[in-house]
């Protein structure tokens, strides 16, 4: 596969991605651009590797979590950027207006997480990953990766009116 078939099947996962990890259209897109302008210079490495887009989204996760911009202060939503605009993040259930308003409360609390917590919840919950995954990608002990989520779901609820949303804290 050339470099440019990966990137035209796989750029709206990885923005998808990149959204839920940054809560920004705008610095989701320069996360994700920036990572693929990396990997074309590396892609006969990367496409070697037993999961080119396991490598890409690494990428990803990576240059979110070191991106040097202060994002998070100047972190402001247009109307109808919300995570329910997000196609597989969720389905349609119940009363739509309801569900925005609940899915901007729970946007705006994800947002209000430090970067390793916000990146542990995304990986935990929506890459669907184990706690030693996570801690391989995150360059940390499982320990950690727990203490991180328990810390950032404590958070959530402290601050939240939507306690049935969150997830409850998982024994390990």
């Amino acid at each position: 596969m050339t470099f440019e078939q990966f990137a035209m099947a796989r750029l709206q996962s990885l923005l998808r991605y990149a959204i839920v990890l940054t809560g920004n259209r705008d610095l989701a897109q320069d996360v994700v651009q920036e990572v693929l302008a990396r990997a074309q210079v590396k892609w006969r490495r990367i496409e070697r590797t037993d999961s080119p887009e396991a490598y890409v989204r690494r990428m990803v996760l990576n240059e979110y979590l070191s991106w040097r911009r202060s994002w998070a202060a100047r972190n402001v939503h247009a109307v109808g950027e919300r995570l329910v605009d997000l196609d597989d993040a969720r389905g349609g259930v119940g009363d739509h207006a309801q569900a925005v308003v609940e899915a901007d409360e729970l946007w705006s609390r994800l947002g209000s997480l430090g970067r390793k917590q916000r990146a542990v919840l995304v990986l935990r919950y929506y890459e669907q990953l184990d706690d030693d995954s996570i801690a391989d990608l995150l360059h940390c002990s499982p320990a950690t990766v727990r203490s991180n989520a328990s810390r950032a779901l404590k958070t959530l609820r402290l601050t939240s009116e939507l306690p049935h949303r969150i997830p409850a804290e998982e024994k390990s």
